[in-house]
């Protein structure tokens, strides 16, 4: 027969019930690591996405003729992502060429409430004067 004294002495299981108290807070810290890194990757992909496009404005002409040539040029140079033409604007302003961009981020994690957020990015390159 076991005696009241050898089960409180025993300690087989303190790791089990360690492990499921700071299960869940590493778990949570690993997801939101990946998460800002997901967003980060996002937002230089569409910073990367206006520069090239506003720079593709003012130099070669040719390929970035109008507005929806200028976005099209931002949304496949946007590092990987696949965002559509829509999310770029072009415009003109006195700056020179200007591109913005405007993407609502969803984070993978969504199905426990966290909230999406809107990422942006702009980049004027100066018109060459002659």
């Amino acid at each position: 027969m076991i005696s009241t004294r050898t089960i409180l002495a025993d300690e087989s299981g303190a790791t089990a019930v360690e492990f499921a108290l700071t299960a869940p807070i590493f778990i949570a810290l690993l997801f939101g690591i990946i998460e800002c890194g997901l967003a980060l990757w996002t937002q230089f992909g569409l910073q990367y996405g206006t520069e090239a496009a506003a720079r593709c404005a003012t130099v070669d002409t040719a390929t970035c003729s109008s507005a929806s040539a200028t976005a099209s040029y931002a949304a496949s140079n946007a590092l990987g992502l696949t965002v559509p033409a829509s999310t770029f604007t072009a415009t003109t302003p006195s700056c020179g060429n200007l591109v913005q961009a405007s993407y609502v981020y969803t984070f993978l994690t969504s199905y426990f409430g966290t909230p999406r957020v809107t990422l942006t990015a702009q980049s004027c390159f100066p018109s060459s004067s002659s």
